[in-house]
């Protein structure tokens, strides 16, 4: 049955691809992916894929560009290799905040990476927790968009005290996401509102809608960057009276002084994924709970492989 099912990665999380490959018991396929001196990557893969099934676990997180390019290569050596089909498995999907022109000027950069990928020669993309409803849209190729919703709510149910929980969005943008499981995790909602300043990351925050007084408060977003947001949010919760204040984020890309944030602010434990490797310095912060997804991956990898529904994977 998976005969012709092969697994490859480059060098964004080879961690996490190790684990996929492993749940699926299929062997990480042999590639070289590296930089020459030059600063040029190369790509050639080490075996026979003619007619295969393959998949490319490459999450676009830090360097971001660097990663993008080994993912664009890979798929470039596995199509002249005369791979039957090319599936881009990307757990995190870097650019996916610029996807709209809501500035005079701008790129909508997550479509031109979108065009990018489909013109390399991908023939499907798995990505998880897209920044927005409408990236898989930008693709010409079928897109499996999975969540990791699922497994956030069972490992909360698992390891908290949810009697008297609250989920925050925070902002009005994540209210379906933090409705969503709110649900889930049946209990209630509130919405932070906040004012973004600009285009580095700075948000004023104005005032919590909803009742988080003696509560415990989880925080929910798909991504956390800085951290500067978020920290200042969890502030304005606590100052509104909740009792405790968590967070949880799909996607902890952690940039510049955001664990020095998360330190300082009332977050008890941030959850995050491990779409986006921690690394050892981060990995030191004992706030920091990071959850795997390859259980989920190694999931849908077989199951698009056989081509079966995925649809067991939302609940």
């Amino acid at each position: 049955m998976y005969s012709k099912l092969k697994i490859f990665t480059g060098n964004a999380n080879l961690r996490l691809a190790t684990e996929v490959a492993r749940l699926t018991g299929i062997p990480l396929g042999d590639a070289k992916v590296f930089k020459f001196s030059n600063d040029n990557t190369f790509v050639k893969i080490n075996e026979n894929v003619r007619g295969a099934d393959t998949f490319i676990i490459q999450p676009t997180c830090y360097p971001v560009n660097d990663n993008l390019m080994e993912l664009l290569i890979m798929i470039d050596a596995l199509k002249r290799a005369s791979a039957r089909n090319i599936n881009c498995v990307i757990p995190y999907f870097a650019y996916a905040r610029s996807d709209k022109k809501d500035q005079p000027r701008v790129p909508i950069t997550a479509k031109l990476v979108a065009d990018l990928l489909s013109a390399a020669g991908a023939s499907r993309i798995v990505a998880m927790d897209l920044h927005s409803e409408q990236i898989p849209g930008f693709f010409n190729i079928p897109v499996d968009h999975l969540s990791s919703m699922p497994i956030f709510a069972r490992y909360l149910q698992a390891n908290l005290d949810l009697s008297n929980l609250v989920v925050v969005s925070p902002d009005t943008g994540g209210t379906a996401r933090a409705r969503i499981m709110s649900e889930k995790l049946n209990c209630d909602l509130a919405i932070g509102d906040k004012r973004r300043l600009g285009n580095d990351d700075k948000a004023e925050v104005l005032n919590v809608i909803g009742n988080v007084k003696d509560k415990d408060a989880l925080l929910f977003d798909d991504i956390i960057d800085t951290g500067g947001s978020l920290a200042r949010m969890a502030k304005k919760i606590a100052e509104n009276g909740a009792k405790r204040v968590y967070a949880a984020c799909a996607h902890g890309i952690l940039s510049g002084k955001a664990v020095e944030n998360i330190e300082n602010s009332p977050i008890e434990k941030l959850f995050i994924t491990d779409s986006i490797p921690l690394g050892k310095e981060k990995s030191r912060c004992n706030k920091i709970v990071q959850i795997t997804i390859a259980e989920l991956l190694a999931i849908a990898i077989k199951k698009i492989h056989v081509e079966e529904s995925l649809s067991i994977l939302f609940r």
